[in-house]
């Protein structure tokens, strides 16, 4: 897993240079490259979510594109359009900006359901149907959503059926002092994205993601790892928990951070690390916990840590290989 662990670093130390003193943060977007998943980075305004998305785009030398969503937005503006071309007295397909590679689905809760629901077969299926002619997405295809966590007003919540789409829910947060005034210092004479190069390319993200699938998950892991999915849907909390997708996609991100840290097998701690960030989105929290300001994330946090730890050696043996 050398090749992977060097792959991650080259990466975010690309997206260093941009996103300041937020490693742990740019990890979870490597996992999210790794196990091609989609990422929702729920934050306020300002703290870097479209530089991350753009940084991201170059250092992989991909296709970027940005979709800015409003209320008034059809589906036929993200997925595209078929024209009829008078010369050639045929239809042409117009593709639309979710065609590409990295994509910055920004503040995604401002479009109606309708042009959220054009999204659920790109995510899922990663192919576009328009006028019943499928289009498949380009390789790799990653969807960055950003949603305003503060800002109700003229929104729509993303339904459950979406959420369940993304990998992990992230949050950046606001920088340290030291951290704000390195980002003043840098920003000075010259944004530093423009000193972003490409650091890999496509098909060695693909090449890095099939490899991640290698990683050994050993039956204590896995019992883990639906243990917590199974205690978050009996919770007292909880009006509906984590579906089978969310065990899946647990052990996936578990496979890729333990192939960023070099090893060729899951450990119980990698589990825990990703717990919040690929449970929390994926759960309803009931009516009564709201009324005590009891959040999804801190739901996960309790269960992560009343939940029993599996102990023994995680490595495959011989019989496993």
């Amino acid at each position: 897993m050398a090749d992977v662990k060097a792959f991650g670093e080259s990466v975010m130390s690309s997206l260093e240079k941009v996103i300041v003193g937020k490693r742990q943060s740019l990890e979870l977007v490597v996992v999210g490259l790794l196990c091609q998943g989609h990422i929702l980075i729920e934050d306020v305004p300002g703290v870097g979510k479209t530089m991350l998305a753009r940084s991201l785009a170059r250092s992989l030398d991909c296709v970027f594109n940005r979709i800015q969503f409003t209320p008034d937005m059809l589906p036929s503006d993200v997925t595209g359009v078929s024209i009829y071309n008078q010369q050639k007295n045929e239809f042409e397909f117009r593709p639309g900006p979710i065609i590409g590679q990295v994509i910055l689905a920004d503040e995604i809760n401002r479009a109606t359901p309708k042009t959220q629901a054009a999204l659920l077969e790109v995510m899922e299926e990663r192919q576009a149907t328009v006028d019943g002619v499928t289009h498949p997405m380009p390789k790799p295809f990653i969807v960055l959503a950003t949603q305003n966590p503060i800002e109700y007003e003229g929104t729509f919540p993303l339904p459950e059926a979406q959420l369940d789409r993304f990998l992990l829910r992230m949050r950046l947060g606001y920088p340290s002092i030291s951290d704000e005034i390195r980002i003043m210092d840098d920003q000075k004479l010259l944004h530093p994205l423009t000193t972003v190069s490409p650091v890999v390319n496509g098909d060695e993200v693909l090449a890095m993601s099939e490899a991640v699938k290698q990683v050994y998950l050993s039956n204590a892991v896995k019992r883990y790892i639906v243990e917590l999915c199974i205690r978050t849907r009996n919770s007292q909390d909880v009006y509906l928990g984590a579906s089978p997708r969310g065990s899946l996609f647990l052990a996936r991100a578990g496979q890729a951070r333990a192939a960023l840290y070099g090893r060729d097998h899951v450990l119980p701690d990698d589990i825990k690390a990703l717990a919040v960030a690929v449970l929390a989105h994926r759960i309803i929290v009931s009516a009564a916990a709201r009324l005590r300001d009891v959040s999804s994330d801190k739901i996960v946090q309790e269960i992560v840590l009343s939940t029993p730890v599996p102990g023994g050696s995680f490595e495959a043996s011989a019989q496993d290989q």
